[in-house]
C-alpha cells in the first residue's frame, strides 16, 4: 500500500509560480514511475508530467518549458515547479504512482495504481 499526499496548491495570478509536493509512504518509492495529473471542471484527467525511476521526464505539450518535475528519493517526495502560470492551468492536481513500470511512462490514468487526494491550483487572470 502506498499513500500519497499532495501539498502546495493555492491561488496565484497569471504569470506567477507555485511548487507542488507529493509525499509518498513506503520503502520502494525510488522504483516507481511518478506522475502529476490535473483535472479541470468538465474535462478529463490528463497527465501533466511524469518521472521515471531513473529520472527521465515526460511533459504534456501545454506545460513544456514552464513546468519542471523532479523527485528526491531520499525524502520519498516528488515535486512540480510551475512557472509562468496561465488561467488554463487551473485544475485539481493529483500525484500518482505507477508501481509496475519503473522506466517507462504511460500517459493513461489506468496505468497508475495509487493516487493522492488532490490539491487545487487556481490561476487568476
Amino acid at each position: 500500500q502506498v499513500q500519497l499526499v499532495e501539498s502546495g496548491g493555492g491561488l496565484v495570478q497569471a504569470g506567477g509560480s507555485l511548487r507542488l509536493s507529493c509525499a509518498a509512504s513506503g520503502r520502494t518509492f525510488s522504483r516507481y514511475v511518478m506522475g502529476w495529473f490535473r483535472q479541470a471542471p468538465g474535462k478529463q484527467r490528463e497527465l501533466v508530467a511524469a518521472i521515471t525511476s531513473g529520472g527521465s521526464t515526460n511533459y504534456a505539450d501545454s506545460v513544456k518549458g514552464r513546468f519542471t518535475i523532479s523527485r528526491d528519493n531520499a525524502k520519498n517526495t516528488m515535486y512540480l515547479q510551475m512557472n509562468s502560470l496561465k488561467p488554463e492551468d487551473t485544475a485539481v492536481y493529483y500525484c500518482a504512482a505507477d508501481i509496475h513500470r519503473g522506466s517507462t511512462v504511460v500517459t493513461s490514468t489506468r496505468a497508475y495504481d495509487y493516487w493522492g487526494q488532490g490539491t487545487q491550483v487556481t490561476v487568476s487572470s
